[in-house]
């Protein structure tokens, strides 16, 4: 198993400085992760400097909340395809979901598909720490639902990040077909592997070159 080619090698701090980035994507470069995930702002950066590899570009769209409006989402997401990004992660309507009102919830999510269409993969983050077993069933199904490529834990800026047992339940709600991405909290290979037997297929994490050097991280992303 090629450890890197799950990674989303991550740094989404607001602090994230244009030397950090640029030694994010060397990182990602030597390593070969399967993308580097940046706040919208570094996307122009990280696509020039990414250019001619294999590595993807993945950014966050209502990020961390997911409470901006539909529009705002669709907008950051055909803003960070123009600058380069070839993944989105988006936030679900958090509260929406938890009011039960789902048509809203599966509509903001396909806005956010149908800008990203045929030019960006679109992962959901459900930010599971702050649902119910009921809930992350629902978001997930929304999710597929509405065209999404992968559903996704966490932001790693709530109260939790990935569990086990989270991804497992999306994995059996979601199916084969879907991708489950595992992310907040995931520190080493150990953890990796964990997230993995439940059934993720990609990681995110900002200790992606310690999770490849078989070393233990401090990050709590």
């Amino acid at each position: 198993m090629n450890l890197a080619k799950l990674i989303d090698h991550t740094l989404l701090k607001p602090d994230a400085t244009k030397e950090q980035i640029l030694s994010l994507t060397a990182d990602a470069k030597k390593y070969g992760f399967a993308s580097v995930c940046v706040n919208p702002t570094w996307v122009s950066l990280a696509a020039h400097e990414l250019q001619g590899t294999d590595v993807k570009v993945c950014t966050v769209i209502g990020f961390p909340l997911g409470a901006t409006t539909t529009a705002v989402k669709v907008f950051e997401t055909k803003d960070a395809i123009a600058h380069g990004a070839t993944e989105v992660d988006m936030v679900i309507a958090i509260g929406r979901l938890k009011a039960g009102e789902n048509s809203t919830v599966e509509n903001d999510i396909r806005a956010v598909v149908e800008a990203a269409q045929g030019k960006a993969l679109v992962k959901v983050i459900i930010e599971a720490c702050l649902l119910t077993d009921q809930e992350k069933v629902k978001a997930c199904q929304l999710a597929v639902q509405a065209g999404a490529d992968f559903v996704k834990t966490s932001t790693g800026f709530s109260i939790g990040g990935a569990t086990a047992a989270d991804v497992a339940l999306m994995r059996k709600t979601v199916g084969n077909n879907v991708g489950v991405k595992a992310s907040g909290g995931i520190r080493g290979k150990q953890d990796l592997d964990t997230m993995v037997s439940a059934g993720a297929n990609r990681i995110g994490a900002s200790s992606g070159v310690k999770i490849v050097q078989g070393e233990v991280s401090t990050e709590t992303y």
